[in-house]
């Protein structure tokens, strides 16, 4: 059982820069492949970007491709997704998830065990 929470959505310009965290509980936290998924009010929820369990391999929406980044940091069971040159377009709530089992991430959102509460990111003009 993983209990995930999100943190770091707000209020920013576009051209900005937010940091999202999503914290993980449990002692096996190295062993999840981890993703970042978005929703925006009327559309599908839709893969953002995701980190491998243990190879390092990262996969990025090729809408985000050159401003997002995503990493980990296993000695703190935490998950980050760093968002530069934010655009209008990029407001939703931001999701992360956990894939037990396998390397290598997906885009697939049916292939993730444990998700998040979600958190709000906003980009004004």
């Amino acid at each position: 059982q993983v209990q995930l929470v999100e943190s770091g959505g707000g209020l920013v310009q576009a051209g900005g820069s937010l940091r999202l965290s999503c914290a993980a509980s449990g002692r096996t936290f190295s062993s999840y492949a981890m993703g970042w998924f978005r929703q925006a009010p009327g559309k599908e929820r839709e893969f953002v970007a995701g980190i491998n369990r243990s190879d390092g391999g990262t996969y990025y929406a090729d809408s985000v491709k050159g401003r997002f980044t995503i990493s980990r940091d296993n000695a703190k069971n935490t998950v980050y997704l760093q968002m530069n040159s934010l655009k209008l377009d990029d407001t939703a709530v931001y999701y992360c998830a956990a894939r037990r089992g396998p390397v290598r991430v997906t885009g697939t959102e049916s292939e993730y065990d444990y998700w998040g509460q979600g958190t709000q990111v906003t980009v004004s003009s």
